[in-house]
Order: C-alpha cells, then structure tokens, then sequence
C-alpha cells in the first residue's frame, strides 16, 4: 500500500496535529489549480472530513468543476463524474439491474453514484426527477435498486456544481435536496494577482492534467475519526441551538433551518476547527460556517424577496443579534 508522508500506520488513532498536516498538503495540491482561494479551498476539505456534500454555485468560467476536480484528484480514491443534462435518468446515476440471458437472471450494474468523490457538474441542469436519484445516496450512503439495497463507498462525498437559478435552461434544487448538502460556496472572480498568476500558469497547459494524489481513502477515514474526536462545550451546542432556532422564528423566512442543518453544522465546526490545529470548537467557528453552512437552506418570503433582504442578509442579522457563549460558558451581548 502506498502512502503520502504522514499516517503511515493505518491502525492507531490519528492525532489532531497530523489532521493539520495532511489538510495543509491537500490546500497546497488544489491551489496548484485554483489561484488565490485558500479560504474556500480549507473549508471544502473541512466539509469533506465532516462526512458532509459540497455545493459550488456561481456563474460559468469562474472554476466550479475545476475546484472538484482538483479536490478528487488529490485523493487517491475511486472518482466518478456525472455530467447532469435535462435527459438524464435516475437510473444513470444509480446504476440499473440487466437481465443476463445466460444464468436468465438479472445483474446490477453500479452507476458513477459508487465511488469515493462523485462530482455532478451543473446539477441544476438535470430535471428534479433525475435529481432526486442523490436524496437516499447522501443522506443513508446506500442506493435500493429493485428492493436491494447496496452500501456505497467510504468515505463517501458529492461535490456537485451548479449555475445560478436565473440562468437559462436550469432547475432549482428541491429543498429536500438543498437541505442534504452540507455547505454551499461561491468561488467569485479571482483578485488582478491572481488572475494574472492563472495566465501564466495556465496559458500553456491545464495544471490539472499534472496533478497528483496527496493522500488515500485510509488516511481519510482515520482524519475523519480524529475529527470527531474535538470537543465542542455545551455553551456552545447551545449557541448553535440558538442560531438554528433564531431561523425558524424569523418573520422574514418561509423556510428556517432544519435539525439536519445544527447537527452539519456542528460537525462542520469540528472538522474545520482541526484543519486549523486546534482541538476545540470556538463560538467564532460556528459564525464564520452559518453562512456556507444555513443560507441555501433558508426561503425567504415574498415581502421580504420584495424588499431585498435576501437569506444572507437575513442570516447575517441573526448572527449579528443571537447572543455568543464567552470564555466561562456564560453569554455576551455584542
């Protein structure tokens, strides 16, 4: 078995300070390929150690599916792309039983759905018939095809893409499929710095095609194990408790925050707070994640889509209002 420089036993338990490490080498892989967003990179490697799904929504040509890629490739796992287009099937997601005429039995074919990091480029082009093939897939890591269920891989991970709603020829994501990712990003337009560091590198030849695994599915597990391993103190559980419930009471949202969304939320936390070395949760850690972490969750009204308050601007209210647990437990007003 080969292995990238850390985790080199694959038995005992990983230490926190090894999770710090083995993130760092994955950050500086993908910025091979992505120019000056380490930010967004640390959190989409968080959201992979959380057991969680990433979504990347922002407008063509700014790096969705390249920021995917490159998270997959520096894994040395199975990797599977799913190109999502209004005819696809359920069934080409899945896989689908074949009937075999020679033993004259049927024979189940795994579709791309069975791999380590699946990416879905520009899910929101497939129709929601086809999308609702990922609800049982991220939520129970299983697929039931004709009445028997088969367990996906481990670790297991969707990176899905899409453009934003207003463009042409897209679905919108139902909220029962929204609610399933974990957190959502947005790339944005890269700085002039970077934007030029990207001509240079990139004129001549696509850094992806050269770029090369950093680590494997085992030294994930063991990240994920250790991650599950820092403590959060019950101030805090309750911070994330009240943040959550501050959503469902808002009179400017139809839709708040789900019991999935506290729990994604606190494991976010989790693994976040070990990609930044530490082995606790801060009450920070839990409002730099409400963003990624709530608003694709959350349906404003209409008097309130009127009037332009938007989720985030609503979230970032809330934040705002809810008061922080402090040093001792207690809780500070801002």
């Amino acid at each position: 078995m080969t292995t990238h420089g850390t985790l080199e036993n694959y038995g005992p338990p990983v230490d926190l300070g090894s999770v710090r490490l083995v993130t760092d080498r994955i950050v500086a892989n993908v910025e091979r390929v992505i120019e000056g967003k380490t930010s967004t990179i640390s959190l989409a490697v968080a959201v992979l150690l959380a057991e969680g799904h990433l979504l990347i929504e922002d407008v063509p040509g700014v790096g969705k599916t390249k920021l995917a890629k490159a998270l997959a490739r520096s894994i040395d796992g199975s990797v599977r792309r799913i190109q999502f287009t209004p005819d696809l099937l359920p069934s080409d997601v899945t896989g689908v039983s074949i009937y075999n005429p020679e033993n004259r039995s049927f024979e189940f074919k795994p579709g791309p759905v069975f791999a380590n990091l699946v990416v879905g480029d520009e899910i929101n082009r497939a129709s929601p018939h086809a999308q609702s093939a990922l609800l049982e897939c991220m939520e129970e890591r299983q697929v039931t095809v004709d009445g028997i269920t088969y367990p996906l891989q481990n670790p297991f991970m969707v990176i899905a893409t899409q453009n934003p709603t207003q463009m042409a020829g897209t679905y919108p994501l139902p909220e029962a499929q929204r609610d399933r990712f974990t957190a959502r990003l947005a790339m944005g337009y890269p700085d002039r710095r970077s934007e030029l560091a990207m001509l240079d590198g990139h004129g001549e030849q696509d850094p992806l095609d050269g770029l090369r695994p950093v680590c494997d599915g085992n030294e994930i597990r063991l990240l994920i194990e250790a991650v599950r391993r820092v403590h959060v103190a019950e101030p805090v559980k309750w911070y994330v408790i009240d943040l959550v419930s501050a959503t469902r009471n808002n009179p400017d949202l139809r839709l708040g925050a789900s019991p999935r969304a506290s729990l994604q939320l606190l494991r976010t936390a989790r693994a976040f707070a070990a990609v930044e070395g530490r082995d606790y949760v801060l009450p920070d850690d839990i409002q730099r994640l409400a963003a990624p972490v709530l608003t694709h969750r959350l349906i404003p009204t209409e008097e309130a889509v009127f009037n332009r308050r938007t989720a985030d601007v609503i979230l970032a209210d809330l934040v705002a209002r809810v008061p922080v647990p402090d040093a001792r437990g207690g809780r500070r007003t801002r």
